[in-house]
């Protein structure tokens, strides 16, 4: 902002460590040059420290869809944070008589994991901006199917992932999201968007 002929802009020192002090430079309107270089640093600081949206990853867990997301957001440098359920099957399956005991009966074995599953998926979601929600073409997602409509009750905006072969299967979850990519770099696009200032 200008006063008394002065631009006076707040700039990051150290920000490398995360840690910075408050100065005031005064550059005079007609240098340029050093405005646009203050202005730089404020922006980067901006960029740094400002809110990062947080994306939840739902869907299937037997290609590379989510890392090819992250690692797609990480090269944009773009203020996201991912959040996904636990993606080790037997893990997930196992968790509730893991930590809470055997079960005789296989019904009981898999009440205790999905409450135990519920209380990771049902909070990320909960706090997440988006959701993305990738059906793949080798095994029916139940799960992937309750956690959209889960996201959808509760007013998240959706954009699902999948083969165009799917798309009269899963024409109820395409009709709440927001948008129907093919490609994870699809998705990666539109976050780019979103994001953008």
């Amino acid at each position: 902002f200008v006063c008394d002929g002065l631009v006076v802009l707040e700039a990051v020192v150290d920000s490398s460590r995360a840690e910075f002090s408050r100065g005031f430079y005064p550059i005079r309107n007609d240098d340029f040059q050093k405005y646009q270089q203050a202005q730089a640093t404020f922006l980067n600081f901006r960029r740094q420290f400002a809110m990062k949206w947080k994306i939840y990853l739902s869907g299937e867990i037997h290609t590379d869809w989510r890392e090819r997301i992250i690692a797609g957001v990480q090269d944009a440098q773009l203020p996201i944070e991912f959040y996904a359920p636990v993606t080790d099957h037997s893990t997930s399956d196992d968790c509730g008589v893991t930590i809470l005991g055997d079960e005789e009966k296989p019904f009981w074995k898999d009440q205790k994991g999905a409450g135990i599953n519920a209380i990771r998926t049902r909070s990320l979601i909960g706090m997440a901006d988006v959701v993305v929600v990738r059906f793949g073409d080798k095994y029916r997602q139940w799960n992937t199917a309750f956690e959209a409509g889960y996201a959808v009750a509760l007013g998240k905006p959706i954009i699902t992932i999948h083969d165009p072969s799917l798309i009269h299967a899963l024409k109820e979850v395409d009709g709440a999201a927001l948008a129907v990519a093919e490609q994870p770099e699809q998705v990666i696009e539109i976050l780019a968007y979103i994001v953008s200032k």
